[in-house]
């Protein structure tokens, strides 16, 4: 799948930089063209593998390049102001090569928080290619502010996309981990799991194809119907075996392929436990996949190591626990890898406590917000009221 990815502020630049890394390090050619936006011109500086031009500075007039101070409301009003400067980044972009538009945020921030669910009205008034948002939750550990601000961006930003999928840090970070180290594994986390789900589909050049082929019109019609989005992953390492070709095998004819030495049963049941521990381990965003309305599975590893026979089988088993009729599934050939993996897209899931939690979060953070200011008001005006009567006012 071919996709436009569009990183604003630093979290969303950060993790489009990666995308690009995993890019060049697989060959995935995922990345079709990238363009990060920013507020801050430091974040937009430290970045290493989106191009110089394809990054752009907004707000100058109004904060000088210094960002916006978690202040998501400024954000959506620089970027509605400054919305030219990005169109003309994305005028670069080749759109007729481009499957999708993926707008990838932090939702806790200031720029991302409030600019990306702009940016993707925007890009649906515009384009009549899908646009799919790619969100990241704060962890409850960050503060108020900051869960107040994803809970606004968040039910925002699900209104303007045509799909979001969702990361929750709060799922992922580890306790006593440093917020630099805790971030880059996350990146990291994000990279893999989008990465064998978008990059399912595409063959280049040399490389074998899928038995059963997952192109990007199945991730597409996955992802229709709007709503919410989680990704399931699980991997297991692999030996890639050999073909046998010693002189006794020659003499007697009976060479084996990597096939031929693989025990099928063992493929099958490797493959049905694989999509097992992906959708009930660890999701992109935790919630009970019970109700899913639409579901993508993705076996990725060396051919050997893939059969149809444990692919249905998993479709079938993500089936009944879903209660989904909308089960696709497939293969992605990686025969230089040194693991199986299993990526599940769970699409229009509807059971999520954490989303819950963050909403009335927000709202008790928003209610204390406002008794604060209320509070100081009246602070400081009874800390000048007592000596009105004796100084006059300047003017």
């Amino acid at each position: 799948m071919k996709l436009a990815m569009i990183g604003f502020g630093q979290a969303g630049g950060k993790i489009v930089d990666k995308f690009l890394e995993y890019d060049q390090r697989t060959g995935s050619e995922i990345v079709r063209a990238a363009v990060a936006v920013n507020t801050a011109k430091a974040d937009l500086m430290g970045l290493e593998h989106i191009p110089q031009d394809q990054r752009v500075l907004i707000g100058q007039s109004r904060v000088k390049g210094h960002g916006v101070g978690a202040d998501n409301e400024l954000g959506a009003e620089i970027a509605e102001e400054d919305i030219g400067e990005i169109q003309g980044a994305i005028d670069g972009i080749p759109v007729h090569e481009v499957d999708a538009f993926l707008v990838v945020a932090g939702l806790g921030g200031g720029t991302g928080s409030g600019g990306s669910p702009v940016l993707a009205k925007h890009l649906k008034r515009i384009y009549t290619e899908p646009v799919y948002g790619l969100g990241i939750l704060p962890g409850s550990d960050e503060g108020g502010i900051y869960t107040l601000n994803a809970a606004r961006s968040f039910q925002t930003l699900v209104n303007e996309v045509d799909n979001l999928l969702v990361f929750d840090n709060d799922a992922w970070r580890k306790t006593g981990e440093s917020v630099q180290s805790g971030y880059d594994e996350i990146n990291d986390e994000i990279v893999r799991r989008f990465g064998i789900l978008f990059g399912a589909g595409e063959v280049r050049e040399g490389q074998e194809v899928a038995e059963s082929v997952v192109d990007s019109s199945e991730i597409i019609n996955t992802l229709s119907g709007g709503g919410v989005s989680t990704v399931g992953y699980a991997s297991e390492t692999v030996e890639r075996k050999q073909q046998s070709s010693g002189l006794l095998s020659k003499l007697t004819g009976n060479e084996q392929s990597v096939e031929d030495q693989l025990d099928s049963a063992n493929t099958t049941n490797r493959i049905t436990s694989l999509v097992r521990k992906a959708a009930l381990g660890r999701l992109t965003l935790p919630c009970e996949i019970d109700g899913t309305e639409r579901a993508l599975l993705v076996m990725a590893g060396p051919s050997a190591y893939l059969n149809r026979k444990g692919i249905e089988r998993g479709r079938k088993w993500l089936e009944e626990q879903t209660g989904s009729m909308e089960v696709r599934g497939g293969d992605y050939p990686v025969n230089d890898s040194d693991f199986v993996a299993s990526a599940i897209l769970l699409s229009g899931v509807t059971n999520v406590p954490r989303i819950k939690e963050l909403q009335q979060v927000a709202i008790e953070a928003q209610d204390n917000i406002s008794e604060i200011r209320e509070e100081s008001e009246a602070n400081l005006q009874n800390l000048v009221e007592d000596d009105e009567d004796e100084l006059e006012s300047l003017f």
